[in-house]
């Protein structure tokens, strides 16, 4: 049982990172919607010339108590050139993930990212063997954007690939790589991912 010493000591801590975090959006000129929460201080850099943007009522997990499996590292998010872009909707919810773009990753509204999951819209490094270790050249590195439709749970340390769109609603099992896009309303799991449920889903 949780004693109301640490219950208070917690509080004090997510407003404290609260406040740390939104001063540091401020000085990147990171643009962010009302009702920030900040448990614990995520990793934040942006490139010059890209831009990251970040919706209403958004958490932002970077501490081992915020999520009751724990967190291998603080959540990242993460621009690596200029013009470079990543947009997250509201009410999102983000457990130690690793958000990075290269050209753009688009995360949309109420998106739930578990615990450890990374999300990236390249490569990093050039597939051709010549030079690789040192080439740093952007046309060598595949690039595609990535997005994550309104409403989608990313299980827990689910690798989402370049070039992917996870339909609306959707959910990927704990543990899966996602490296071809996956429809709305749906259940998919695996290495690759692969669509392994239909949702039934009442529109509103």
């Amino acid at each position: 049982m949780i004693t109301s010493f640490i219950r208070i000591k917690r509080k004090i801590s997510k407003k404290c990172a609260t406040w740390v975090t939104r001063r540091l959006f401020r000085e990147q000129r990171i643009t962010t919607g009302a009702n920030l929460i900040a448990v614990g201080v995520p990793i934040v850099d942006k490139e010059p010339g890209s831009s990251i943007t970040i919706g209403r009522n958004c958490i932002l997990c970077s501490n081992d108590y915020s999520n009751p499996i724990g967190l291998n590292h603080r959540t990242v998010i993460r621009t690596l050139a200029s013009g470079a872009t990543i947009t997250i909707g509201d009410d999102v919810g983000i457990s130690g993930a690793s958000i990075c773009a290269m050209s753009s990753v688009t995360i949309g509204n109420e998106v739930m990212l578990g615990v450890n999951v990374q999300i990236s819209d390249t490569d990093f490094h050039p597939i051709k063997p010549e030079g690789r270790r040192f080439n740093k050249n952007s046309a060598d590195i595949g690039t595609a954007p990535t997005i994550i439709e309104d409403n989608v749970w990313v299980g827990a340390n689910s690798v989402v690939l370049k070039g992917v769109t996870i339909g609306k609603n959707s959910i990927i099992g704990a543990g899966s790589i996602v490296s071809g896009s996956i429809p709305a309303n749906c259940i998919a799991a695996g290495v690759p991912a692969r669509v392994i449920k239909h949702l039934d889903v009442i529109e509103a």
